[in-house]
């Protein structure tokens, strides 16, 4: 990403908290990063573009380091530990993107929030996927339902964005620790909860 396309979206990320998307203009975003009209339009066809890729970001994310656990984890409680890991840290990395999205996001135009669902049923079907491998391999309890299991913990760590502040009791690995002792201690079985515990995963968990 260019340093001008970053700044754009940092200095968007301030406006449209404090004046809405409709309150900011181009012509604010571009005096704000001290640019041309040009240079915006250089990096984003619209300022509806803009607010597509504030959330894509932090979609993009999410994606990409769950797929990268299903590569790099053989075990499905392995997968899940790093995927949820990586979900709550988006929180702290994406903080004012994701509050922003969600003030904003019904100004989306259709195509992309389109794009945006894809993205997001991605992930969710990324979740169910590891479930069923979990519950195939003995390793989660079968009889949890697959859908609900994985609504739960999306609903669960998407919360976090209502309430979480980088200068909090806990930092964003201690959350993420927390949830997933919550939710193993729930989905796992007994053999491979006792095998995690046992795990170099298991010794990183600190709250």
């Amino acid at each position: 990403m260019s340093e001008l396309k970053e700044k754009i979206i940092q200095s968007s990320l301030v406006l449209f908290s404090e004046k809405g998307f409709h309150g900011v203009s181009v012509k604010d975003l571009v005096e704000s990063c001290n640019t041309s009209k040009g240079g915006f339009y250089h990096h984003f066809t619209s300022k509806d573009e803009l607010l597509y890729v504030i959330h894509d970001l932090f979609i993009t994310y999410v994606l990409n380091e769950a797929s990268l656990a299903r590569r790099k984890y053989e075990q499905p409680m392995y997968q899940l530990h790093e995927i949820l890991k990586s979900f709550v840290r988006v929180f702290d990395l994406y903080n004012e993107h994701i509050s922003v999205f969600y003030q904003e996001n019904k100004y989306l135009k259709k195509e992309y929030e389109e794009q945006i669902k894809k993205k997001r049923d991605d992930f969710k079907r990324i979740i169910q996927e590891v479930i069923e491998d979990g519950q195939e391999s003995g390793e989660f309890r079968k009889e949890l339902p697959t859908i609900i299991t994985g609504m739960s913990i999306l609903g669960m760590v998407n919360w976090t964005y209502q309430w979480y502040r980088k200068d909090g009791e806990y930092s964003i690995d201690e959350i993420a620790s927390i949830y997933i002792d919550i939710l193993f201690r729930g989905v796992l079985t007994d053999q491979a909860l006792d095998d995690y515990k046992h795990s170099k995963l298991y010794k990183e968990i600190s709250y």
